[in-house]
């Protein structure tokens, strides 16, 4: 037999390579995809912070929508459909939990914010939907949201003219990792 030549093992070489690099991209895609859509806002993503800059004396009006998966047993609503709030200024709302099945379940919340577009704007100090909720039979939990809307909302020509931003949560249940059987 005769040795490889230098142009066959390089082509073996760049398509390893190859396969390692979309290997790590696959694994790394939906963190990437998750920090691009809090930095740009896109699909309504919201952003986080840890304090609010400051009102501006310009308001706007938030609501509230919450939503649960049929297969998780509970009651999610906002304890306020909507409200005004103070652009820049830190605000809270308060949504309500109950678990209704006859075990204690664990529920975790996605969201998103409508229009689209004003969702870089939106920015959430503190939130339940950032870590797991176990709620036991029967119990009820109110639940808060911190949050602001960046006066920037106002200086960019696709969202100045944004009267009512629509905060909505899903809240789904969390696999538990056990198999029946």
């Amino acid at each position: 037999m005769s040795a490889p030549r230098p142009r066959t093992l390089r082509t073996a070489l760049l398509a390893v390579a190859g396969i390692c690099f979309m290997t790590g991209l696959a694994f790394a895609s939906v963190p990437l995809y998750r920090l691009f859509c809090q930095a740009t806002g896109l699909n309504g993503t919201t952003g986080r912070g840890e304090t609010a800059p400051g009102g501006v004396h310009r308001q706007v009006e938030i609501a509230f929508d919450a939503n649960t998966s049929p297969k998780l047993p509970w009651r999610f609503v906002p304890e306020r459909e909507h409200e005004t709030v103070e652009i820049g200024a830190r605000d809270m709302a308060f949504f309500t939990a109950t678990n209704r099945g006859a075990q204690a379940t664990t529920g975790t919340a996605t969201y998103n914010v409508t229009p689209a577009v004003a969702g870089k704007y939106f920015t959430k100090i503190q939130c339940f939907c950032f870590t797991q909720q176990t709620l036991k039979p029967g119990e009820t939990q109110r639940m808060p949201v911190i949050f602001y809307v960046d006066p920037k909302i106002l200086t960019d020509p696709d969202t100045r003219d944004v009267q009512t931003i629509t905060l909505s949560y899903t809240f789904y249940p969390v696999d538990s990792g056990k198999t029946s059987g």
